[in-house]
């Protein structure tokens, strides 16, 4: 049974809203490229779906998906045929991911807190298994897959920090958002099957053009982040102006 929240006697104002109200008050920012196609699509999809089938079937879906990629990446150490089976399980990770949202708000079923702690964690631990399998498949350095689970990490822990102080959840950066990142991974995969790891030496190292690809993807999270912890200061220091005295 859910504890109703103790009342407030009148000796002091409750500045604080409930965490399930704030978290529904966090609007959802949708400017990446593919957003208005998931928005007319994500629906559709969902109320297809059987009865029996709840949200949480389809994170677990996403989160297998992820396990699955992760490990034919590191299969294409035995045949490349294995991309095949990576690019698939991307559709169905995409699948599972984007549905278990649509389908709570489709039934009118959310769960705000469990839902924004669930699918945080299933995202960064998905991030992980996914950029593990690539370090360890042949087309790609341990290190340079590390760091580009680094910097999507980063970039996440930015954005859950401007959902707390703006009120605004914002799933990507500019046009790339999670579908846009496992459309690139899916040309990738096609690139890798056509025309193999393609390598050669740079600066001492045995390297791939993937390896390449991927150190310009960490640059350029870490150029965006710069930008957009540039923005959000300027734009909270204009909000909260240094040296003002507020009251206790």
């Amino acid at each position: 049974m859910e504890q109703k929240p103790a009342e407030n006697p009148g000796h002091e104002p409750q500045e604080r809203s409930k965490p399930e109200e704030r978290l529904r008050e966090h609007e959802r920012a949708y400017r990446f490229t593919l957003a208005r196609f998931e928005q007319h699509v994500l629906p559709k999809m969902a109320a297809t779906l059987p009865g029996w089938v709840r949200p949480d079937h389809m994170t677990a879906l996403g989160v297998l998906a992820s396990v699955g990629i992760g490990l034919s990446y590191w299969l294409t150490v035995r045949h490349p045929a294995w991309l095949w089976v990576a690019s698939a399980l991307l559709v169905v990770q995409w699948y599972g991911d984007s549905l278990d949202g649509t389908l709570a708000r489709f039934r009118r079923i959310e769960r705000p807190r469990y839902g924004y702690y669930l699918d945080h964690l299933v995202d960064s631990f998905s991030t992980f298994a996914v950029g593990l399998g690539l370090g360890l498949s042949p087309y790609m350095l341990l290190s340079v897959g590390l760091a580009i689970v680094i910097g999507y990490l980063v970039l996440s822990i930015n954005v859950y920090l401007e959902t707390h102080v703006y009120g605004e959840f914002s799933f990507g950066y500019g046009y790339m958002g999670p579908t846009e990142i496992r459309v690139i991974l899916l040309a990738l995969n096609m690139t890798a099957l056509v025309v193999g790891p393609f390598r050669f030496e740079l600066l001492g190292l045995d390297v791939t053009i993937f390896d390449v690809a991927g150190v310009l993807a960490f640059l350029g999270m870490l150029a965006l982040l710069l930008v957009r912890v540039n923005g959000n200061l300027r734009r909270l220091a204009s909000l909260e102006p240094p040296g003002v005295v507020r009251g206790e």
